[in-house]
């Protein structure tokens, strides 16, 4: 597993960064921001520490595909820990096998930190080689995208 760290500075309150980078409020928000890794991202459950959490979206054949994962650690408007370990592959969960043993227990990590009414959110990713440039390319411009949202 490789690390990456993404950072942006958004003109926003950390509760609004919040509530829209998670789509607490409306899950429409999470799916406006992460429409630029896949079109149909969505996801299945709740932010709640210790809850399954499915990130889910139609794959090329339009397929149900993507990653289950478990909230393990949710302190609101301050960090987010994510733990991958599974797959989910024609809307089939899959939680063994060399697939998955790829990503397993890697963790995705948003930290919000508020200063005189800028939000800077960083990101900390545990990422397979195969993904590192697809993640190089996308994030930032998926974290363009939620500055774009959380600043209207």
């Amino acid at each position: 597993m490789k690390k990456l760290q993404f950072k942006i500075n958004i003109n926003a309150p950390v509760s609004r960064v919040y509530d829209i980078m998670l789509g607490i409020s409306s899950k429409s928000t999470y799916e406006q921001w992460t429409y630029l890794f896949n079109p149909t991202s969505t996801y299945e459950g709740s932010w709640d520490r210790g809850n399954k959490i499915l990130f889910v979206g139609a794959d090329e054949k339009g397929e149900k595909g993507g990653m289950v994962s478990g909230i393990a650690e949710n302190a609101p408007n301050r960090f987010v820990s994510i733990q991958h370990y599974g797959l989910v592959k024609a809307g089939k969960e899959i939680t063994e096998g060399p697939e998955v043993e790829k990503w397993a227990n890697g963790f995705e990590n948003y930290s919000f930190e508020e200063n005189n009414g800028t939000t800077t959110v960083t990101v900390d990713l545990d990422i397979t080689e195969d993904f590192l440039d697809y993640m190089n390319q996308a994030y930032p411009k998926a974290l363009g995208k939620l500055k774009e949202i959380c600043e209207k």
